[in-house]
């Protein structure tokens, strides 16, 4: 008999390590909700999983608390690769806690990136038999961005799932949307998941408690749509265990057959158009000139610009700075204490990860090289 959330007997009962996706689109707070959750007390033995987008990894050297509990999956969207890095590392993470090695594994937290569709991943902790038997879903917790909710979750599929799966719904930035804004984010979440609990959240900050602790995840709880989407990761899960023979495949001298390639008759996990690209300066920046670069970047093409994150070397700084835009938004520059000791930043080039909508790479370095005097490369 399957065990009843609600019920405290059956969840004390369960022994195994809760494991909770903090997810959210590009740019809505979660690794400022991270590293605010990193400094309170109840975080001790949780251990945190990071995922990036990007062939350069950014979020992980933002995060306050570097140890031996906090794992990046750099290799892809956690949920185009899941049944590679997630399995990989959740399945380490527990041998590590058996030998000892990681002291006193209460709890695994899973920050996905901007892009990830959900469904994968909770498919794979709910259904992988090593996985399964030893980690318990405790909960889908979604940031929304209160100051760019109503265009993510109209243009981007990824967005609305994000929402519509989640248990704890962390209304962000909320400090900088007007109470009328916030109002209408808040109707529209709850169109897309009227069970979820919604919390709002200004700078990053939020309890613990409002975030753990949610039960035994449950689809039945959530719109028809969640379970569809569950039920089509069991479908590629199949197909993956048992691929079509070889001259059933596309490319074997025939037409491909319809649902018979694990992969190609499904849609793209992620919206068209949406590619990453990386660019690197070789010389210090000089901030202003780059500043004004980057504002016409944003004025001009804000609408197709996702994500931009990285850090820079400015001139007369020996700090690495850090920047971040999120559409036509530039955030608050802040700096870290050191360049981080590995690659790629050991060298103390400045790099900026780019997630964009149908925007060429050519067409962003011309305009940013044209304002700093050096054109970046890849």
């Amino acid at each position: 008999m399957p065990m009843n959330a609600s019920d405290p007997n059956a969840q004390e009962a369960d022994r195994r390590i809760p494991v909770t996706i903090l997810t959210g689109f590009l740019g809505a707070g979660k690794t400022t909700l991270l590293n605010h959750l990193l400094r309170q007390p109840q975080m001790e033995g949780c251990a945190v999983l990071i995922n990036e987008f990007g062939e350069v990894g950014v979020d992980h050297h933002l995060v306050e608390r570097v140890d031996e509990s906090l794992v990046v999956l750099d290799s892809g969207c956690i949920c185009c690769s899941v049944q590679g890095d997630l399995v990989r590392a959740l399945k380490g993470l527990f041998m590590r806690a058996l030998r000892r090695e990681l002291k006193g594994l209460r709890r695994v937290l899973i920050e996905t990136t901007g892009l990830a569709d959900p469904a994968p991943v909770i498919h794979t902790l709910l259904s992988e038999p090593f996985l399964s038997e030893r980690y318990r879903l405790d909960g889908v917790v979604t940031a929304v961005d209160a100051t760019h909710a109503r265009e993510q979750l109209a243009s981007h599929n990824e967005a609305m799932r994000q929402v519509a799966m989640a248990d704890r719904l962390l209304l962000t930035k909320c400090d900088l949307a007007s109470e009328e804004v916030r109002a209408e984010v808040a109707a529209l979440v709850s169109a897309l998941n009227p069970g979820a609990r919604q919390v709002e959240v200004e700078q990053g900050r939020v309890a613990p408690e409002q975030i753990f602790d949610c039960g035994l995840y449950d689809p039945g709880g959530k719109t028809p749509d969640v379970a569809a989407w569950l039920g089509e990761e069991a479908v590629r899960a199949v197909r993956r265990a048992s691929p079509a023979p070889a001259w059933r495949r596309p490319g074997a001298g025939q037409r491909a057959v319809s649902g018979e390639s694990a992969d190609a008759q499904v849609s793209e996990r992620h919206s068209a158009g949406v590619h990453s690209f990386v660019l690197c300066f070789d010389e210090p920046l000089a901030w202003y000139e780059f500043s004004d670069g980057l504002s016409l970047l944003l004025q001009v093409y804000g609408g197709r610009i996702l994500r931009i994150k990285g850090l820079l070397n400015v001139a007369g700084d020996p700090q690495p700075r850090v920047l971040q835009c999120v559409q036509h938004s530039v955030y608050p520059a802040t700096s870290l204490e050191a360049w981080p000791d590995g690659p790629p930043y050991h060298d103390r080039r400045s790099r900026l990860v780019f997630i964009v909508r149908d925007l060429a790479q050519e067409e962003v370095a011309s305009i940013l090289g044209s304002f700093t005097g050096q054109v970046p490369h890849a």
